[in-house]
């Protein structure tokens, strides 16, 4: 079985993002289709802007915080992304984490939960799939979209309805059987 890490990609004062991470650690761990489930909140790893002198796929990290990002990341078989929709598109703070890497994000599947508002981040998710096939990590067509996401915040917690539910249970089913397809590229990769 595989390790599923949701990474949490809103840093900004008031986000929601905890939440719906939360939530969907919760989802994830009743599915059991992963032997390890962890949150991972971008705004606890705290990474400063790009700060590495060389190509991330050459894997020469100077930095502590970059050996330590590299270390969490490779843990990982497959990733939620909980990311809010800035602009049409997703926000800094995940991209940067995403670039300060290269082979550690290779033949692992991404589902991506999206929230915003009328749109639910649904473009943000669109703009993120260019990205991250580039790094040949493979997205999975189920995803989770969240529209006025503050309307499903109730008493601190996210109070999801039946379809966020069912939509993450899909995503979930469909990330463990791609994490399991790609297991022999990883394996042979790590060599």
């Amino acid at each position: 079985m595989a390790k599923l890490q949701i990474i949490v990609a809103s840093t900004r004062p008031g986000r929601v993002g905890p939440l719906i991470g939360s939530w969907v650690e919760t989802i994830a761990v009743e599915h059991g289709g992963f032997h390890e489930v962890e949150v991972v909140d971008l705004a606890e790893v705290d990474l400063p802007f790009m700060n590495e002198p060389s190509h991330p796929r050459l894997g020469r990290y100077t930095h502590q915080h970059t050996r330590d990002w590299s270390a969490k990341v490779s843990e990982a078989d497959a990733f939620v992304f909980v990311m809010p929709e800035y602009n049409y598109g997703y926000n800094a703070e995940l991209k940067n984490a995403i670039d300060y890497l290269h082979h550690e994000w290779k033949y692992k599947p991404v589902g991506l939960v999206s929230y915003g508002g009328v749109s639910a981040g649904t473009r943000a998710a669109q703009m993120i799939k260019q990205v991250v096939t580039t790094l040949k990590m493979t997205p999975v067509f189920e995803a989770v979209s969240v529209p006025f996401v503050q309307e499903f915040v109730k008493d601190g917690e996210l109070a999801p309805n039946q379809v966020m539910t069912s939509s993450a249970k899909a995503m979930l089913d469909e990330l463990t059987r791609v994490a399991d397809a790609l297991r022999p590229l990883r394996s042979a990769d790590s060599r």
